[in-house]
């Protein structure tokens, strides 16, 4: 098995552990989006995504480092598509 492959299956069990959690807890998906929604309407500065992982990760099960260097893909991709679906939602109003 080649690297490229081994780390796309490493994403593919991460996202699927991910996937797990908001199935058995929908309130994290609600509670994200609050998170992001509001940073976003602060200005969204270049440090905006960073608080709303360390307010995801302080306010349910979900755990994502503080540390933005530290992101694994499947943290950087949830981040990037809460990002998108909150500008997408400010765009409609």
């Amino acid at each position: 098995m080649s690297a490229s492959e081994i780390q796309k299956t490493r994403i593919i069990n991460e996202l699927e552990g991910f996937i797990r959690k908001l199935l058995q807890d929908p309130k994290i998906l609600e509670q994200s989006l609050a998170a992001a929604r509001q940073q976003l309407d602060n200005g969204g500065s270049a440090d905006s995504m960073a608080r709303v992982a360390n307010e995801i990760s302080d306010t349910t099960s979900v755990h994502i480092p503080e540390d933005p260097a530290e992101h694994s893909e499947a943290d950087k991709l949830f981040l990037a598509l809460l990002r998108e679906v909150v500008l997408e939602e400010q765009a409609l109003y």
